[in-house]
């Protein structure tokens, strides 16, 4: 784990703001070895760094890590939280977001793999009638046939490769924050904030780093109310489940890639390969005979 990325810099700024290093200082000492953070350190003072990490790390790789880190340092700032404990609590946080994405990536890659070796079938048929002998390129190239054949090969290719990588992206697609809004709240509960004073700050936090808005909070506040336990474990605790939740819908998204890919295979890819392959071979096959008689 590099000091680039967000969590590893939240860990080590909560290891300086533990050992008593004010939070533009202990920027400005992360920001030795890191760029991101030597930015965030020359955008203000100390009351306006939440906003010089939004502004710092706007076009950066991990931009949603870091809007993360932005609104937990601005609700832990405003209510009063230990700063220190609520970015070594968002490191381990931010470390298991890494680890799922990283399995997701790790899980994608056969499907991956099979759509372009699938896509790749249909342009090696192209040259697979020139390896035997037979002119199939003349003939898609110099022929109405060929070139009707071409055309609809092409475009079956492309119909299918667009299909392919908006299954993937859909398969893919997951919510960046689950869980925020309840870690966020837990930190301004444990600042001392009232419940609905700590659901308004973390709304507030949310809209500043422009993630989406996370209302699953008010639900368990209500319960741990009534049933009378710690509200911040509670709302750990579901933040928790919101995680395992989300990379669970991610990996059955996965898990039925592989049967969606079927479609287009048979809609698109085979009768691509058709058009550019056994088509122009027979095409080819045939003129030959009729020139020899």
């Amino acid at each position: 784990m590099t000091a680039s990325t967000p969590a590893a810099a939240v860990l080590r700024l909560a290891v300086l703001l533990e050992a008593g290093l004010p939070p533009l200082t202990a920027w400005r000492h992360l920001g030795e070895s890191d760029p991101v953070a030597a930015r965030v350190a020359e955008g203000g003072g100390a009351d306006q760094l939440p906003a010089a990490i939004l502004e710092a790390t706007r076009d950066a790789a991990a931009a949603s890590d870091w809007a993360c880190v932005a609104a937990a340092w601005r609700v832990a700032t405003d209510a009063g939280a230990p700063l220190a404990a609520t970015l070594a609590r968002l490191g381990e946080v931010l470390i298991a977001t890494d680890d799922a994405r990283r399995e997701v990536e790790i899980a994608l890659a056969g499907p991956l793999a099979t759509s372009r070796v699938v896509l790749a079938l249909p342009v090696l048929g192209l040259f697979g009638g020139a390896l035997l002998g037979v002119d199939t390129l003349g003939v898609l190239a110099t022929t109405p046939p060929g070139w009707f054949c071409l055309v609809a090969g092409g475009g079956l290719l492309l119909i299918a490769r667009r299909w392919m990588r908006r299954l993937v992206a859909r398969a893919r697609e997951a919510d960046p924050t689950p869980g925020l809004g309840c870690e966020l709240v837990a930190v301004a509960v444990s600042g001392g904030a009232p419940a609905s004073t700590a659901l308004e700050r973390a709304a507030a936090a949310l809209a500043e780093a422009g993630l989406p808005p996370d209302d699953s909070a008010a639900p368990a506040i209500t319960f741990a109310q009534r049933a009378g336990v710690p509200v911040a474990a509670l709302l750990r605790a579901e933040a928790r489940g919101a995680r395992r939740e989300a990379q669970a819908a991610v990996r059955m998204r996965i898990a039925a890639l592989g049967t969606r890919l079927l479609l287009p295979l048979g809609l698109c890819v085979l009768p691509a390969f058709v058009a550019l392959g056994v088509a122009p071979l027979l095409l080819a096959m045939i003129s030959s005979t009729i020139a020899s008689l």
